[in-house]
């Protein structure tokens, strides 16, 4: 069995440690506060971010970052999307040259405009004419709350690399009867995806806030798919991917489910409050608050036509009311479809 490293102790970090872990490869879960790491250690669960799931022996956490990448045979990247350049510019140095990384990561970095691919070739790459990374580098996504996953319910994701071996690795160490795992070889598509649903998802829920029906969420989620769809492509992606499990999928579930976070942020602004009182209460990363600023500043710079992103930008960072957000999407130049 493989020896495994997850960095990130929040509850996909956590639901996807103990999906190794019971396994039977040992794991070790790296959290950035040494004190939580401890209390995971300790009490066997994640009480502050999945405490519903208890954890096997096989798992360890620690603070340690050094020590948490010694030896490490695959290495999964689960820290949320501002903080994963400055957790791999630390990790770099213990990272073993060998190690297969996945990175479960999912968002556009603020400033950069990078996909999270992007930053971990920017951190993790060599000097200007080294050898690409690709060759160890894999990405996770798809339709998985972290809740269900470690209650061991069915659930089904992709992996996407550039590198045959090093996706099939990835993709063998997470398969079980009831995690199925595809692979693929689309990176920015698989990606695209995967970071801006959770845009998406804060409009759906804004909608569902206001009281709207089932037709408002099928058309949204259908132009939704739509500008994921024109980024991907703009980005190299193919259209079958978005139609895929990290596209559709994730987009289906995001916007639809209860557990998601995304959509919770847009409820209550649906319903009225304001979004630092939403962000407090929350008590988890919402990655697309900070996505949708990464994909409206994208779309401007790159001359994509992206809508619904650009209104829920709006809503979240220029206070524009999401009933007037409604109307002006609903009121735009009538198009072929």
């Amino acid at each position: 069995m493989a020896r495994v490293t997850v960095l990130g102790a929040g509850a996909w970090g956590t639901a996807l440690a103990k999906v190794l872990a019971d396994k039977g490869m040992p794991t070790t879960l790296w959290s950035h506060h040494d004190s939580h790491a401890q209390a995971i250690q300790s009490e066997r669960v994640n009480a502050k971010f999945l405490p519903s799931a208890k954890l096997p022996d096989t798992l360890t956490a620690t603070g340690d970052l050094e020590g948490a990448l010694r030896d490490a045979e695959l290495c999964v990247i689960v820290v949320p999307s501002h903080a994963l350049r400055e957790v791999m510019a630390r990790a770099k140095p213990f990272i073993p040259d060998s190690t297969i990384l996945c990175s479960a990561t999912k968002g556009i970095e603020n400033d950069s405009l990078m996909l999270m691919s992007e930053v971990l070739h920017d951190t993790l790459g060599p000097p200007a004419g080294g050898a690409s990374i690709d060759h160890r580098v894999t990405y996770l996504s798809g339709p998985s709350f972290a809740k269900e996953v470690a209650a061991q319910l069915p659930t089904v994701i992709v992996i996407a690399g550039k590198d045959e071996h090093a996706t099939q690795t990835m993709q063998h160490a997470f398969a079980t009867e009831v995690l199925r795992v595809y692979r693929s070889d689309d990176v920015p598509g698989v990606e695209v995806g995967g970071a801006l649903k959770n845009v998406v998802a804060i409009a759906a829920g804004a909608m569902d806030g206001m009281g709207f029906g089932h037709n408002a969420r099928a058309g949204l989620i259908t132009r939704g798919l739509t500008e994921i769809a024109r980024l991907a492509a703009h980005k190299g992606g193919q259209p079958l991917t978005v139609a895929g499990l990290s596209g559709m999928g994730d987009l289906v579930l995001t916007c639809t489910g209860d557990l998601s976070r995304n959509r919770t942020v847009g409820f209550e602004l649906g319903k009225g409050r304001k979004l630092p009182e939403i962000l407090a209460s929350l008590g988890h990363v919402a990655e697309g608050v900070k996505t949708a600023k990464s994909a409206y500043d994208l779309s401007v710079r790159e001359g994509v036509d992206m809508p619904i992103a650009h209104e829920v930008y709006k809503v979240l960072y220029e206070g524009k009311s999401p009933r007037q957000a409604v109307v002006d999407i609903m009121t735009r130049e009538l198009k072929r479809e």
